[in-house]
């Protein structure tokens, strides 16, 4: 493994029992020589091609995390170089390999719903999750990372197209960044949130609130967490004084010294003292005031979708939603499929129009202490990828060239949303991709 933070390759190693001969501070040093069979690039959005080129020249197969690429022409450089080199490249596009979009795909496959006519598909990004990732955090600013469109929703958009199975002939979009800006900060606002800031009481993105008291996790845990965090939460948020009292006590301390996501992205001293000390660090970005923040990709937008086999689709994302996940309602001529796939739990529900009935396929909530990554995806993606690897025991359930249709829809959307114009997939297909 490669790491250039010297505590978190030390972590890393330890957890995973690597030895020193084989910790590397750069990507560089790693892919010199061919040591295994597959590599994993988990870099930052604009630091995915170089590494991933030179594992694919060194005979690797690679597992590429999303986005692919945050320009066409180098997703098309990587695609072309995985078929020059013959090795799989997988983007970790996870939705595909959660049990709910997986069950979504085989019903409509099935016929159940008849022909497809539209789909309304939305990405809730939670306001905390939005205030930490795209405004204080790693991918808030355009230069630095990449469109919002891309780095959260290339997802979605690989769905869109795998569950319609044609694809995009026209594509427009609007959006924009509304809400986190200097002009909407409230009043006695400072530019860092322990700077005396006399909103602090009343802002819902004061930066002690979501990771020293952690209220937003706190509050998903009272719905979709296990009997014990749930007593924990509900104490925690309804009798505060009390809880204070408890915070010694290995049950309660487990919850008030949370060191998980988001909380482990700001500082690498996860004590108490530690968290406070990042957050009033002048250079750390996550005690920033949301207002006062460099941050300038959207905070909501809409695309709309005409296929080449007249099926229509929007797709909604946007950073304001009281709970983190996705939901679905598919219209087809025989049926109409809803689907929510929420951090508090999931459903799908199948409705036939002939025999007027209502049947839930899904309906399960999540068990936070016992939920893995991407409801499933995560591990679903590492296992599919393991076995394609073993000729004949499984096909991949993409690729990057597959891939790479999201990525036009992506890009097009983007050029739809910054000129106000409807992008016609076949001229913008041909353009783009002979360019690269």
């Amino acid at each position: 493994m490669a790491e250039p933070n010297d505590i978190r390759r030390k972590k890393f190693a330890k957890a995973h029992s690597i030895p020193l001969s084989d910790q590397y501070s750069t990507w560089e040093d790693l892919l010199q020589t061919k040591i295994a069979d597959v590599a994993f690039i988990c870099t930052q959005d604009q630091m995915h091609t170089e590494p991933a080129l030179q594992a694919l020249n060194s005979g690797y197969h690679v597992l590429l995390e999303k986005p692919m690429a945050t320009n066409l022409a180098e997703c098309q450089l990587l695609v072309n170089k995985a078929e020059e080199t013959k090795k799989q490249l997988r983007i970790a596009h996870v939705l595909r390999y959660t049990q709910f979009f997986r069950t979504i795909w085989e019903i409509v496959q099935s016929g159940k719903i008849g022909e497809i006519m539209t789909i309304d598909h939305r990405e809730n990004v939670s306001y905390w999750h939005m205030a930490h990732s795209f405004v204080r955090g790693n991918w808030a600013n355009e230069k630095s990372s990449s469109p919002m469109i891309l780095a959260k929703s290339c997802h979605d958009l690989d769905i869109l197209y795998w569950l319609v199975g044609s694809s995009p002939q026209n594509i427009s979009s609007f959006g924009s960044l509304s809400h986190f800006k200097a002009d909407n900060a409230p009043i006695g606002a400072t530019k860092r949130c322990l700077d005396g800031c006399k909103a602090a009481n009343s802002c819902e993105y004061y930066a002690p609130r979501i990771y020293i008291d952690i209220i937003p996790l706190l509050r998903i845990a009272q719905v979709g967490g296990s009997g014990s965090v749930k007593f924990v939460s509900n104490v925690a948020l309804n009798y505060p004084r009390l809880f204070s009292k408890l915070k010694k006590l290995p049950l309660f301390r487990r919850v008030y010294e949370y060191k998980d996501w988001p909380v482990s992205t700001i500082t690498e001293d996860l004590s108490l003292e530690g968290k406070w000390e990042a957050l009033r660090d002048p250079s750390n970005p996550y005690g920033r005031c949301v207002y006062y923040a460099d941050n300038d990709v959207v905070d909501h937008q809409v695309i709309i979708i005409e296929f080449e086999n007249r099926t229509t689709a929007t797709f909604t994302m946007h950073g304001f939603s009281h709970t983190e996940g996705r939901t679905i309602r598919i219209d087809g001529t025989k049926g109409t499929l809803i689907g929510e796939f929420l951090s508090t739990g999931e459903k799908l529900t199948l409705y036939n129009h002939l025999e007027e009935t209502a049947v839930n396929i899904i309906d399960q909530k999540m068990q936070l202490d016992k939920a893995s990554g991407h409801g499933g995806g995560d591990p679903g993606l590492i296992k599919s990828f393991i076995k394609s690897l073993k000729i004949g025991t499984e096909e991949p359930l993409t690729s990057a060239k597959a891939s790479l249709e999201s990525y036009l829809m992506a890009f097009a959307a983007e050029k739809a949303r910054k000129t106000n114009k409807i992008i016609d997939m076949a001229k913008y297909r041909i353009s783009s991709l002979e360019t690269h």
